[in-house]
């Protein structure tokens, strides 16, 4: 079961009819989870010794010895994939979740740190690095790609504190994860497809996308594919939103002596060395969504699928989505979906993600309507909470009155948790083992 508290947050309905909204929404989230298991999008691609892709194959049998090196918050189910469908060498797999493990005898499991990197981030890439340049011409590569390899897989050209201060300023900023992608990029020697200088031979990326628009090059920073950004771009992103007096004073000097030339750019399409690499997207917030919808559709609503490319601030978002399904006029059973991934611009003292301070920009104009809205970060981890994201519907306002809590200073102080907390309207579960973004679902009951 997904929902850890799945009773309370059904049983939290006024009515009948809200219950069964509330159970439905739980179902399409739990169908869009299961769409994306990092299990079968990367074990459906192998077939006797064989990956199959794009109508064409890779016989692996023509190479010596098969390594691996995976990060991010799938990688332990990817690797179980690809260990269960053909003979690893060697691998090394950096997560963050202490509660994973590999049972497999020639794989190194590494426990990392996400938003923020640690020690362990560094140490892992060390090991990816020195796994990399073991490799021989005739071997083959794995590697397993998935949001949070950012700052899992990390060998950084400022030193770990001055890393950690720079992206959480970035992270509070309201930065989207493309701009934030190519600061770290340019701070990094194994971003921005700099990790493919270390091979000499073939090498395969199974990449879980948890970007808009699934672009590869900003997925974990892109590590295998080549970069379009530059040390100028990374730059004026920290004048954009005023970090240039905030942020330490190495990375100034990294992307000043970058611009001069002194620091190699990263490498760029026309670069001979991505000759040899493949990169293949196996799942994404789209598949999600399609899942959720097809799953709407069998519980009897008629569904209108949004996008999945959602981005801007949380809460004008969660405001600009009910406006939306309020101005759908048709008296029936209709689930809106959409997904993407917003950000939020840190101004309070509170507690709480994303998804959590949509739903409650929305609380408002919820009130007395049919209208249940929900939004979930597929990870199961909404910001630095233990929520996943939260649900509200056209009595949520009442309920937050009767115990006082005022809905305009929970939102100025990004402090959605709590607010949640309180009426027992988070969504949780534990992590996912997957991540492909946000997936919000919002039922006109009538």
């Amino acid at each position: 079961m997904l929902f850890k508290n799945r009773e309370q947050i059904i049983n939290n309905g006024e009515t009948t009819e809200l219950k069964k909204a509330r159970e439905d929404i739980l179902e399409l989230l739990s169908a869009a989870i299961k769409s994306v298991d990092p299990y079968n999008a990367v074990i459906s691609k192998f077939e006797k010794n064989q990956i199959i892709f794009k109508n064409k194959k890779i016989n692996l049998k023509k190479f010596n010895d098969i390594y691996l090196a995976g990060f991010g918050k799938a990688s332990i189910e990817m690797t179980k994939a690809v260990c269960d469908s053909v003979n690893v060498k060697q691998g090394i797999v950096i997560t963050n979740d202490s509660l994973e493990s590999l049972d497999y005898k020639n794989i190194e499991l590494i426990i990392g740190s996400h938003p923020i990197p640690d020690q362990n981030s560094l140490k892992g890439a060390e090991k990816v690095i020195n796994l990399i340049k073991k490799c021989k011409k005739d071997d083959f590569l794995i590697v397993l790609i998935s949001g949070g390899g950012s700052a899992l897989l990390e060998k950084p050209r400022v030193s770990l504190e001055d890393l950690q201060k720079t992206t959480d300023l970035l992270l509070k900023s309201g930065a989207n994860i493309n701009e934030i992608n190519t600061i770290r990029k340019h701070l990094s020697y194994i971003k921005g497809g700099q990790l493919i200088k270390y091979a000499k031979c073939r090498v395969f990326s199974f990449i879980i996308s948890d970007i808009i628009n699934d672009p590869i090059e900003f997925i974990a920073s892109g590590p295998t594919y080549p970069d379009s950004t530059t040390f100028y771009e990374a730059e004026k992103i920290l004048y954009k939103y005023k970090l240039t007096e905030k942020i330490p004073k190495s990375v100034i000097k990294i992307f000043e002596d970058g611009k001069k030339g002194i620091i190699t750019e990263t490498p760029k399409p026309n670069n001979k060395i991505f000759n040899r690499v493949q990169n293949l997207i196996v799942a994404n917030n789209e598949i999600a969504c399609k899942a959720a919808e097809i799953k709407a559709q069998e519980l009897g609503y008629k569904t209108l699928f949004l996008t999945s490319s959602i981005e801007g601030e949380a809460k004008k978002i969660g405001k600009f989505l009910i406006k939306k399904v309020m101005n759908y006029m048709e008296n029936e059973k209709i689930a809106f979906i959409s997904g993407g991934e917003t950000t939020v611009t840190i101004e309070g003292s509170g507690r709480g993600g994303r998804n959590q301070e949509m739903v409650l920009s929305t609380v408002e104009l919820l009130k007395n309507r049919d209208i249940v809205f929900s939004s979930f970060a597929t990870d199961g981890v909404d910001g630095p909470t233990d929520a996943a994201g939260a649900l509200a519907d056209g009595f949520t306002s009442k309920k937050a009155r009767k115990q006082g809590l005022d809905i305009l200073e929970f939102l100025e102080n990004n402090n959605s948790y709590e607010f949640f907390e309180r009426l027992d309207s988070l969504l949780i579960t534990d992590k996912t083992g997957t991540n492909v973004m946000d997936i919000q679902i919002i039922l006109k009951i009538r």
